[in-house]
């Protein structure tokens, strides 16, 4: 059995780096996946939250995008729970 969520921590990678383990998350998410929660720290800086929110809301697969528990994650919400 798939995970609802999927985490996945992006610390001390670049802008492109980031990319391609995010485009993999999201090729690789099962139709039980309902969110991947991307950890990018926030005490170095916020240039990956900054590009998770502006590259990933045009992406097809991605409902929306969401603040996690603390500023170093950004959530994408893949499918709405109701």
């Amino acid at each position: 059995m798939s995970t609802p969520f999927v985490k996945v921590d992006l610390h001390g990678m670049t802008e492109s780096e980031a990319i391609k383990v995010i485009d993999q998350a999201l090729a690789k998410a099962s139709p039980s996946t309902y969110q991947i929660q991307l950890i990018h720290g926030f005490h170095r800086g916020t240039v990956l939250q900054k590009m998770i929110r502006d590259y990933y809301q045009y992406d097809k697969k991605v409902k929306r995008i969401i603040p996690g528990d603390n500023p170093g994650i950004t959530v994408l919400v893949l499918k709405e729970l109701y």
